[in-house]
């Protein structure tokens, strides 16, 4: 039988040489990272704000809505800077301002917050060591407010990025807590409080009738026409009347002392 032919073995090619693979640069650091915050503010709608910018700024925020819940965390926690609003239910933010102030070094940096660029002179005195504007001007604004009062944060590096627009349920939320306040028959001192709230609310939402009906209150007026409004607004769903509301981007670790906080004084929703 024959012998087939055979066509003579040609070497086999060089395996390809792999491309150099560069490992992508790290993300850079968030101007906050790490960073526990405490924001004793009423209103959810601000305090919702607030949230998602210390979020896009690499800390996390955590909420009491009086000073009672405030003192209260701040017996077991100790967050890196706390941010008081001025105007709370159960009394004048510049008290805790003041506590804070007399505890030493070991409290933490306070920033005052206020609707009312006047009430920083107030915060102040009372032992803030900065201010900080409600509705906060912007991303950046609200970095560089903290950056005043932590050391070693650095100067700004790149822009920072846009955060979420805010929370339409949460100013929902404040309107139906007003409209309950007024339901009550409050006396003066509920009525100014009311005022100043819905001011604020207000004002952080870009609801300018709302803002003027809160301003008659605080002038003396009655809760009739308030109360009319705030029907109106709460018939809509939620974010059929937030349409104004400014967006944000136009605008860690605290030491842990005691068992968890009640979920409804500390809060840190994702």
């Amino acid at each position: 039988m024959p012998e087939l032919p055979f066509a003579p073995m040609r070497p086999l090619p060089p395996p390809p040489v792999p491309h150099p693979v560069h490992p992508a640069p790290p993300a850079p650091a968030l101007p906050m990272q790490g960073l526990v915050l405490l924001a004793v503010e009423d209103s959810r709608f601000a305090s919702e704000a607030l949230r998602l910018m210390a979020q896009r700024s690499g800390a996390r925020l955590r909420r009491a809505g009086t000073l009672r819940d405030a003192r209260r965390i701040l017996a077991r926690y100790r967050p890196d800077a706390v941010l008081v609003d001025l105007g709370l239910p159960d009394g004048p933010g510049t008290a805790l301002i003041a506590e804070l102030a007399r505890a030493g070094p070991d409290a933490p940096p306070v920033l005052g917050m206020s609707g009312d660029p006047g009430a920083r002179a107030a915060a102040l005195r009372a032992g803030a060591a900065g201010f900080l504007e409600k509705p906060v001007a912007g991303l950046a604004a609200f970095q560089a407010a903290l950056r005043a009062i932590l050391p070693g944060r650095g100067p700004p590096g790149a822009d920072p990025p846009a955060a979420p627009p805010p929370d339409a349920l949460a100013l929902h939320e404040d309107l139906a807590r007003a409209a309950q306040l007024i339901a009550t028959r409050p006396d003066a001192a509920g009525r100014a409080y009311l005022a100043q709230f819905l001011s604020g609310v207000a004002r952080s939402a870009g609801d300018g009738a709302l803002e003027r009906a809160a301003g008659q209150l605080a002038g003396g007026g009655g809760t009739g026409p308030l109360a009319s409004l705030l029907a109106e607004r709460l018939h809509h769903a939620p974010g059929a009347f937030a349409r104004t509301a400014p967006d944000p981007q136009s605008m860690g670790r605290g030491q842990r002392r005691g068992p968890a906080p009640d979920p409804g004084i500390f809060e840190d929703r994702k």
